[in-house]
């Protein structure tokens, strides 16, 4: 099995907390059917897609490269960094001003789940934030417009 170097880890450690971000929000939305209201709030179910959308975005950047590289592009993978974290930062800009200011909770479940969700939404925009980073960076170096001009050329001088 090949060692797993840094990009692979954060991809793993994003898809975690992707899913723990989906548990929070979808637990926060289900108190909205019973106790606060017919609705939960769209910012609520925006969250709820961020994590759906993160999911499927770390399985094609995290998977497709090692079994279907005829699919994979590594500007698409860019660019579906970049979106994922400006879903990110707008999702948990509008569950944050939504919910409020820090609350003392003291044991209500919902409280502390709204807490936790607006606290994993803006560690995923992080990570995504980085992930669009190292992929920006990796594919500037890679775009092959380096000149190495130590080398002398097989140019005729007198053409």
């Amino acid at each position: 099995m090949a060692a797993l170097t840094f990009a692979p880890i954060v991809h793993i450690v994003a898809a975690i907390f992707s899913i723990i971000e989906l548990g929070l929000t979808a637990y926060w939305a289900s108190l909205f059917d019973y106790g606060y209201g017919d609705y939960s709030p769209s910012s609520v179910n925006f969250m709820i897609f961020n994590s759906v959308w993160s999911i499927l975005v770390l399985i094609y950047i995290g998977l497709t490269p090692l079994y279907m590289t005829s699919v994979f592009h590594r500007l698409a993978a860019l660019a579906l960094n970049v979106i994922t974290a400006i879903f990110w930062f707008a999702g948990s800009i509008a569950v944050a001003v939504h919910f409020g200011g820090p609350y003392d909770c003291r044991g209500n479940s919902g409280c502390s789940a709204a807490e936790a969700a607006i606290a994993f939404g803006f560690f995923l925009w992080a990570i995504f934030t980085f992930l669009a980073v190292v992929d920006g960076i990796e594919s500037l170096r890679r775009r092959g417009h380096h000149v190495d001009t130590s080398k002398p050329t097989n140019a005729y001088p007198g053409a």
